[in-house]
């Protein structure tokens, strides 16, 4: 009994170990531009059997599970984060490139790895499904803070974030040709449709539902509320996988409903998911690392015949890819090039590279080294110049204007209010002004100026400086007309009284 006490203490410390040097290595991640993933499988890496051999991992269904555990968590905490009207105008373009674009990326792979490995043509076409489509962490990760154009980065995300269908079905539909007798094209597509349709569907019912419940219930805590909301994601996921469509892409679209409608407690549920899904990536992560058996990944026949079909991928399929799905839609030169250079591999292709191990098919093993191989090649040489290559292309964004930023949520009566922070710009129609000439909204109150980290009195004479923050108490509702009489002077007498 001690002895599995301390055993049960050592899992426990070395736990807690791989999770602050992780949390600690993303400065490095900050530093030197490596995407995080790629520290954090090289964390796994290091303490699995290969390396320090601290952890001995090969429990392909456990594996697969966390993954999916973990990609729920992203792919919640990325559609919550995304704004309906910055992704509505390039929907169209992001389905394109998640269906015709995967279906591309598929077939030109598949002749690469016919060529480079010598595969069969179905083996040769499983492993082009494997790598066939974006990964919403690795896009979402990378993309996060750097400010580039909202169109291509709308499109980036909502392509990542819809294009998981269209690989799950092209997998599972090729190892069942592989190993069954089972050839019914028209049910594999009928199949399809209903991943696609039933995911979409779904996740808008969902969506909606978690939405009207986080509003009206009212929770004995303001901390449940995020948990409460990801409850939804979860059910959202599984719900809709045991009716055979797409749970990610239910999840996906639960979150955008979510993220776009008022919300009471919004800041609180944004931080708690921000920081739930970075453990999730560290664990998902980790545990791919070690899964994964260096001596047999970097052998020499792995790296090369790794890096010819990395090569095809990263300068052949997905550039053709990108621009024949685009075709009917206007992109300049420069936003097809960055779209096609930034199309990141990430955990999805690994998990997916996980199925034909749970199918024991022959090469599996094999697959499951050159999609890994390729996606820290892929994490490696594009994610890393990312924020270069849209420098270059001029596809970053100046600073966007200061707005109002959460600070908590207060519920008083049956009226929910949030405590803002709205930092002054010179620019602003408020700088200069006191604040008895400022006109807000009815129920609104500024509670405290800070100007260099002293503390103002507001009463009426107080003047507004750039620099100033300013704390105001203000309804939920009255935000958007708070930010724009406080950057124009654009509220009607109405409002202010």
């Amino acid at each position: 009994m001690i002895q599995e006490v301390i055993e049960s203490d050592k899992i426990i410390l070395l736990t807690s170990l791989l999770l602050l040097f992780s949390i600690l290595i993303t400065k490095l991640s900050d530093r030197f531009g490596l995407p995080s993933l790629v520290l954090f499988i090289g964390a796994g890496m290091v303490v699995g059997s290969d390396g320090l051999g601290l952890l001995y991992f090969n429990n392909v269904q456990i594996a697969e599970a966390i993954g999916v555990f973990s990609l729920v968590v992203i792919l919640y905490e990325g559609g919550i984060q995304t704004h309906w009207k910055t992704i509505k105008p390039v929907v169209l373009p992001s389905v394109s490139l998640a269906t015709i674009g995967v279906l591309l990326t598929t077939t030109i792979v598949a002749v690469g790895a016919k060529l480079v490995f010598g595969f069969s043509w179905l083996e040769s076409f499983l492993l082009g499904s494997l790598v066939g489509s974006t990964d919403a962490a690795a896009v979402f990760a990378v993309l996060k803070d750097k400010n580039i154009d909202d169109k291509i980065e709308a499109t980036l995300e909502g392509e990542s974030g819809t294009n998981d269908p269209m690989a799950f079905f092209l997998t599972i539909s090729f190892i069942e040709l592989i190993t069954t007798d089972r050839s019914g094209i028209w049910s594999l597509a009928l199949q399809f449709f209903w991943q696609m349709a039933g995911g979409l569907l779904l996740g808008l019912f969902i969506g909606k539902m978690a939405s009207v419940s986080l509003n009206k219930i009212k929770l004995s805590s303001g901390g449940l509320y995020p948990l409460f909301g990801l409850a939804f994601a979860f059910f959202s996921y599984s719900v809709t996988s045991l009716v055979n469509a797409s749970g990610f892409l239910a999840v996906y679209i639960t979150a955008l409903v979510v993220g776009n409608l008022d919300l009471s407690f919004r800041e609180s549920i944004h931080k708690f998911n921000e920081g739930f899904s970075w453990m999730a990536q560290i664990l998902m992560f980790i545990i791919l690392g070690l899964f994964v058996f260096p001596s047999r990944l970097f052998s020499d026949w792995i790296i090369l015949h790794g890096l010819l079909l990395s090569g095809i991928l990263i300068l052949v399929a997905r550039p053709i890819a990108t621009w024949i799905s685009l075709l009917p839609w206007q992109y300049s030169l420069k936003e097809k090039a960055f779209l096609s250079w930034a199309g990141l591999r990430g955990a999805v292709p690994i998990i997916l590279a996980l199925f034909p191990m749970l199918a024991e098919m022959e090469n599996s093993q094999l697959f499951f080294n050159a999609v890994f191989f390729i996606v820290l090649t892929s994490a490696l040489i594009q994610g890393a110049s990312i924020p270069y290559a849209a420098t270059k292309l001029g596809l970053v964004n100046p600073l966007p204007p200061h707005d109002l930023e959460q600070l908590q949520v207060l519920t008083v009566g049956q009226k929910n209010l949030d405590i803002v922070q709205y930092k002054v710009e010179k620019q602003d129609w408020v700088n200069g002004k006191k604040i008895k000439n400022i006109r807000l909204p009815k129920n609104t109150l500024i509670n405290a100026i800070v100007r260099h980290g002293k503390v103002i009195t507001p009463d009426g004479d107080a003047l507004i400086q750039e620099g100033d923050s300013l704390y105001i108490l203000a309804e939920q509702h009255l935000q958007g007309a708070i930010a724009d009489d406080l950057k124009t002077g654009s509220v009607t007498e109405a409002d202010a009284d």
